[in-house]
């Protein structure tokens, strides 16, 4: 693979219903993700999109007495109209039933088949329609009223029926050799011990077509077959990287999956099973994230919490849901959120510190320089070493940790690397704090007076980390990023090399730009009545 190129998904979105903010929390962080690489000069894909096969889908429609196909087309357009809501920079939004898909999927079936490991049995067990999944005996637990659900709550049934199957148990030990040589290849590390815990209870052949639905990839070579909703769904890492093409190993393997953690199992079992087989490279590594709650809560329908991740972007601004989510929610591990701290959180890192940073930089500039660039006088070692440690700080918000020789980006590389978004997202807050630090510690406003020549120099200064923040801050939240580089005459994302530009202050000034009085950034929330849970 192209060491330059960046590969990395979501989980495709089952579009039985309308999105809700889980599924907007994966393509946001995965956004993030694919933004900082691309900034960073890697050559991204990024997909994302839907999973329109399987019984369930068939089921529900049938339920709202649609045809599947016109139940597949209005909700998957609600998943891309939440993914333009949120300025998801998806390259492909991929629907398994695009006409690429079926050919990928039947490729791979047929190179799993030319191995040996698929044969025709008849399936006997317990099957949960909601999750799409087969189930062992011994992974059921009893309900209230002692009915038998799935591990994850879900209602089962005992299924009968022809199907073809995969020699799973082949591959239990290969899987184990690879978990154990490649120990990234899971994330975090508590998922990938569940799945060594689980693959080695054993592992059984898994049903992989059904005959009691028709809505699914016809199973190549007998159409009285689809595929099993799972083989179907995973293949669309393939799809979208152009297998069976020959070009599809410019970005593949993938370098990351980016699932939530309850559909681990099929990405961390049985996906690179299916891979090993048909002789295909596997993905580099699995990150299964945790759960987002609401107020603390899991979101279920029947608990009517399900909250409308559009109608919440529309209430309180893309920018201020993608801040909190990639802020406040550990990368990983469930996190909890509410309206409430929603707009906190935006009052007080966004609008109170960057905007504020931003508003009273540009208007004082405006009024008192009549919006004339400020000149860059000479440097005494304090700026110095603010402007180089505005990207890196220690988690007391004190003095800088590193020499002023340091590479900007160097913590922000090795974070975003690791998925410790949050992490990234505090360090760029710490900066936003220096700079407010720095304009109070050298009160420009004082210096009109007494020093104009010093004045310049420190509304330079600020200027410079200002554009840096901006800079910085576009995977996270691109609108105010982009308003802020607006100011600087920038219309265009700047990549990260643009930190390291030492000429971009004579260009700005030479090309005569004024500066107007700015309009805020961020306008301060106030909880709307009756908001989104």
């Amino acid at each position: 693979m192209d060491k330059n190129t960046f590969y990395i998904t979501t989980a495709i979105s089952y579009p039985n219903g309308a999105p809700h903010i889980g599924h907007a929390y994966e393509a946001i962080a995965t956004d993030a993700i694919a933004r900082f690489m691309r900034l960073s000069g890697k050559d991204v894909l990024f997909v994302t999109g839907t999973d329109e096969h399987g019984l369930k889908m068939e089921q529900t429609a049938r339920g709202l007495g649609m045809e599947t196909r016109a139940l597949a087309d209005k909700n998957s357009a609600l998943f891309k109209e939440m993914c333009a809501v949120f300025k998801i920079s998806h390259d492909r939004f991929i629907r398994t039933t695009d006409d690429d898909h079926k050919l990928a999927c039947q490729e791979l079936w047929r190179r799993m088949k030319a191995n040996g490991d698929i044969y025709l049995d008849r399936y006997e067990g317990w099957y949960s329609v909601r999750d799409e999944a087969y189930y062992d005996e011994s992974e059921l637990k009893a309900g209230q009223g002692g009915e038998k659900l799935s591990p994850q709550g879900t209602p089962v049934e005992w299924t009968v029926e022809e199907s073809y199957f995969f020699r799973l148990s082949n591959y239990q030990q290969k899987l184990l050799d690879l978990y154990n040589a490649q120990k990234t290849f899971i994330q975090p590390e508590s998922r990938l011990n569940e799945i060594v815990s689980f693959v080695k209870s054993g592992l059984r052949d898994l049903s992989i077509s059904r005959t009691s639905f028709k809505w699914g990839v016809p199973v190549p070579d007998d159409e009285r077959h689809v595929m099993y909703v799972w083989v179907d769904a995973l293949t669309n890492y393939l799809t979208a990287a152009g297998y069976p093409d020959a070009g599809y190993k410019k970005y593949w393997p993938a370098n990351t999956h980016i699932i939530g953690k309850d559909i681990v199992r099929f990405h961390a079992v049985y996906w690179p099973a299916f891979l090993m087989s048909a002789g295909i490279a596997l993905p580099e590594q699995i990150f299964g994230h945790g759960f987002l709650l609401n107020r603390g809560e899991k979101m279920s329908k029947s608990t009517g919490n399900v909250v409308d991740p559009i109608e919440l972007a529309k209430r309180y601004g893309t920018d201020a849901v993608r801040w909190y989510l990639l802020s406040k929610v550990s990368f990983g591990e469930d996190g909890s959120y509410s309206a409430e701290a929603i707009i906190e959180t935006h009052n007080a890192d966004l609008a109170n510190s960057f905007g504020n940073l931003v508003q009273r930089v540009f208007s004082f500039i405006a009024k008192n320089l009549e919006g004339r660039i400020p000149t860059y006088g000479s440097l005494i070692i304090g700026d110095a070493a603010f402007l180089e440690a505005i990207g890196k700080m220690d988690e007391q918000k004190s003095k800088p940790i590193h020499s002023i020789h340091s590479p900007y980006l160097d913590d922000l590389r090795s974070w975003m690397n690791e998925y410790m978004i949050s992490q990234v997202s505090s360090s760029w807050l710490n900066a936003v704090f220096l700079c407010n630090q720095y304009v109070d510690t050298h009160a420009p406003w004082a210096l009109r007076k007494t020093d104009p020549v010093r004045m310049e120099t420190v509304l330079a200064v600020l200027l410079d980390a200002i554009r840096r923040l901006a800079i910085a801050a576009q995977p996270f939240i691109p609108d105010a990023a982009a308003k802020a580089l607006a100011m600087f005459d920038q219309h265009e994302p700047l990549n990260f090399d643009a930190l390291q530009d030492a000429t971009w202050y004579l260009r700005w000034i030479a090309s005569g730009f004024i500066i107007a009085p700015p309009t805020a950034i961020f306008p301060r929330l106030e909880l709307q009545e009756s908001p989104p849970l």
